[in-house]
């Protein structure tokens, strides 16, 4: 059976003589890999599409229980070749691949995170300046994969953050914040600002179109950006790496 999707490539690896596996974020069918026959002889009809963060509309064959569908056809409908040919810029976004390939269940759909993706990569190759749509990519990722951290309430006692304070205390292990009571006595805390605490309640309020719009001071979205990372490596870390 064939099926057609837009898909972004995540990653490649070579399999066999000359051949690929490519992986693929898809609109329709998630997470998945698939064998490119010959995609590096000269005349290969996939051409420059297999390159990692290419957007392109594929088909591909291969049964319903198939461990590993053939790729048929890719039509390149953007290459993002200025972002692939950035080095600075690729590693930072491979960041953001890594989360795909590393939370993605195969072959579930995850229609949000690829248009989220999509949008994203849109927004970086028009603006130079992409911490804040990085920032703004994981938070949101974390979102729909139900891993956001928790500064909202106390971890512990789900106590409200006293707005008087200028400082909170987040705590990697716990995924949230504690308040000074339940903290007593324990080391090495995140300190997180209030003005980083009320910039990341209003990310959550953002969408896509909104994101190239907002001013923030660089301070705020590098400390978020610090605590969003050390979140998403200690989740790595402990090996929980649930379904979405």
């Amino acid at each position: 059976m064939i099926k057609r999707t837009e898909a972004i490539v995540l990653k490649n690896k070579p399999f066999a003589d000359a051949d690929l596996i490519v992986t693929y974020l898809t609109r329709k069918y998630g997470l998945i890999n698939v064998h490119a026959k010959s995609p590096k002889k000269i005349k290969s009809r996939f051409g420059s599409s297999l390159e990692p963060l290419t957007y392109s509309n594929i088909s591909f064959f291969g049964k319903e229980d198939a461990s590993l569908p053939r790729l048929i056809q890719s039509d390149i409908i953007n290459p993002f070749q200025p972002l692939r040919e950035d080095f600075s810029s690729l590693t930072k976004i491979y960041e953001m691949l890594k989360l795909c390939l590393t939370f993605l269940p195969e072959r579930e759909p995850a229609e949000e995170v690829f248009i989220l993706l999509l949008n994203t990569l849109l927004k970086i190759g028009a603006n130079s300046d992409s911490k804040i749509f990085r920032l703004y990519y994981k938070i949101r990722f974390l979102d729909i994969a139900g891993l956001l951290p928790s500064l909202d309430i106390c971890g512990r006692c789900g106590t409200p953050p006293d707005t008087n304070r200028r400082h909170y205390l987040f705590y990697i292990a716990d995924g949230s914040i504690i308040c000074n009571n339940c903290a007593k006595n324990e080391r090495n805390p995140f300190i997180l600002s209030k003005g980083s605490l009320n910039f990341f309640g209003s990310i959550l309020r953002w969408n896509h179109s909104s994101v190239d719009r907002i001013k923030a001071p660089e301070k705020l979205i590098s400390e978020l950006l610090e605590l969003i990372n050390s979140h998403i490596n200690y989740i790595i870390g402990s090996k929980f790496v649930p379904k979405l």
